[in-house]
């Protein structure tokens, strides 16, 4: 392109970045768009299955697709990449290939196929949303998506863009850095959202939404890439202004980081005569709301292991328990805090004690071969394994 990229700015001198930005995008929009229809039609991913039609093929500009298989897959894809969401789509549509099998579904059985995925909030949503649209036709517009839970406003852009071929603006975290670059933004654009939605809309392409927004993507994920750009093969190239400085990995601009918080969990596997563990359900909040887990929690300062799961289990299920050897040591990093697990045989302290739900939903005593019917959290995957191997019990 011959263009030539607005004149870099810095914190300190910019008094209005976006307005500029926004501004100069608007002159360039006609040819960026056309230079990025260009490049994602050569080099963009045009097999990703809930984009196909019924007969396996690309759609056609203005063709309708069905919404649901593209609505499982934006929220799978809200944390988590292609490449990993694609067998766990496929094995959603084949559990639950339209809305009326999915609200029909117990969410049991909703996230145990969702195991593994992480975030399982956000397989309850899911459900909760089959459950509201039921009997309804698909919106056709932003309000009508954001009522159901678990979509924002990028998410529904994406759907109403994939499906409909409509003209909404998307902004997940590839769009947000191609856009931070092309106009060096001084700031994370998570303080300036307005602007970067602003310009998310200025440069859509409003005859080819589906294919305009697909190759940014497209673009974010294979070329504008966090740490090495290949701005040798960009079609923006010419119009960025952060390629233009020489800097392009040092955009978007962050806010430092804090560390994450680091939590030390005493967990205790709890084993009767008749070769069952007992597990408990999680409340249905937070990160791993209605997974099942074994009972236990976070160890207090200056406590030892023992004491922490006798007072764990009595708060959380009424039990005594007596604590005996370490079983398992896991370290599991999650997006917003580092866990320790430390994992303990242990017994009921009286044989016939009833756990009770009190801290969780329920509780239940399964065998070595019920685990799997189970939706465990990923950090418990290798005692998991461990449980499953007849030598342990």
């Amino acid at each position: 392109s011959s263009a030539m990229p607005w004149r870099p700015t810095s914190p300190a001198s910019s008094q209005a970045p976006a307005a500029q930005a926004a501004g100069r995008l608007g002159e360039l929009a006609p040819e960026l768009r056309a230079a990025l229809l260009a490049w994602g039609y050569a080099h963009g991913r045009h097999q990703i299955p809930w984009k196909l039609t019924p007969t396996d093929a690309p759609a056609s500009p203005g063709e309708q697709l069905d919404p649901y298989p593209i609505w499982v897959a934006e929220v799978m894809l809200q944390q988590t990449q292609v490449q990993v969401v694609l067998p766990y789509w496929q094995r959603w549509m084949a559990a639950f290939p339209s809305v009326e099998v999915l609200a029909a579904a117990s969410e049991h059985d909703v996230l145990l196929l969702w195991q593994g995925l992480g975030y399982y909030s956000r397989a309850r949503r899911l459900h909760q949303g089959a459950r509201q649209l039921l009997g309804q036709p698909f919106p056709r517009d932003l309000e009508g998506w954001l009522v159901l839970p678990g979509i924002g406003r990028s998410t529904a852009g994406s759907i109403l863009s994939s499906a409909f071929d409509l003209p909404f603006a998307i902004l997940d975290g590839n769009v947000k850095r191609v856009l931070a670059r092309l106009t060096r933004s001084p700031r994370p654009p998570a303080r300036v959202l307005a602007g970067f939605w602003q310009l998310s809309e200025l440069v859509l392409d409003p005859r080819r939404p589906r294919a305009f927004n697909q190759a940014l993507m497209d673009l974010g994920s294979s070329i504008c890439t966090p740490r090495h750009p290949s701005c040798g093969t960009c079609p923006w190239q010419g119009s960025c202004a952060a390629y233009a400085a020489g800097d392009p990995a040092s955009y978007p601009v962050k806010d430092a980081s804090k560390p994450l918080p680091f939590q030390v969990i005493g967990v205790g596997v709890v084993l009767n005569a008749a070769d069952q563990v007992l597990i408990d359900q999680r409340l249905n909040e937070g990160l791993l709301g209605g997974m099942w887990e074994f009972p236990g929690g976070k160890r207090e300062l200056g406590e030892s292991f023992e004491d922490c799961l006798r007072r764990e289990l009595h708060e959380e299920l009424g039990v005594a328990v007596c604590v005996h050897e370490e079983i398992e040591r896991i370290t599991h990093r999650y997006p917003e805090k580092t866990v320790h697990l430390r994992f303990f045989r242990c017994t009921l302290a009286e044989a016939d004690a009833k756990p009770r739900a009190i801290g969780c939903q329920s509780v239940a005593w399964v065998t070595r071969k019920t685990l799997g019917n189970y939706s465990f959290p990923a950090a418990d995957e290798r005692l998991l394994e461990k449980l499953r191997t007849a030598d342990f019990w």
